[in-house]
């Protein structure tokens, strides 16, 4: 196992934790009544395509952290995940981005496809909306060292994170075609 990288403090952890959790939630409600009517001299819509490689980047992150910690290469693992997470604020700041400049976009698909769509978007919000602090508890327990608390929860946080990171390139496939 790794040396612990971090203090435990969890009543700190806590306030933080949910405080920021709160806040990026916030933001991203909001953006659904905000929209910057501005030209900006590009087409905004790579936000979205950033965005793209971004979550298919961090679902590959993912993949490989979980394997290298199955494999008792923990230090890797770290690396990967912390890689992961830098990446998802990245993410987080080009969706808000191209949210703010680009507005809502309406799905054109028709038949089998238009069901298929709404059932991914279904599942990807929520699912979006709730992982963040279960990713940072996650690490938190990680960092600090209490494995067997940060494996119990990581069973729980990973596939809904890589979930999110591979149905986010899905959605953007699908309604690309409608910017």
């Amino acid at each position: 196992m790794l040396t612990p990288s971090w203090t435990k403090n969890d009543k700190k952890a806590k306030i933080l934790i949910y405080t920021f959790s709160i806040i990026v939630f916030a933001v991203v409600v909001a953006l659904g009544r905000v929209q910057l009517k501005t030209d900006i001299g590009f087409d905004v819509h790579i936000f979205a395509r950033i965005n793209a490689v971004i979550n298919s980047i961090v679902a590959v992150l993912l993949l490989v952290a979980l394997f290298a910690a199955k494999n008792g290469k923990y230090e890797r693992h770290k690396r990967l995940m912390l890689t992961a997470m830098v990446l998802s604020i990245l993410f987080l700041l080009s969706y808000i981005a191209h949210h703010l400049l680009a507005g809502d976009t309406k799905f054109g698909g028709q038949g089998a496809i238009r069901y298929i769509y709404f059932f991914i978007l279904a599942t990807h919000i929520p699912l979006a909306g709730i992982i963040l602090p279960f990713i940072l508890f996650t690490a938190y327990r990680g960092l600090i060292g209490e494995y067997p608390r940060h494996r119990k929860i990581a069973k729980l946080t990973w596939p809904i994170w890589f979930y999110v990171a591979v149905t986010g390139p899905i959605i953007y496939v699908l309604i690309s075609p409608y910017y």
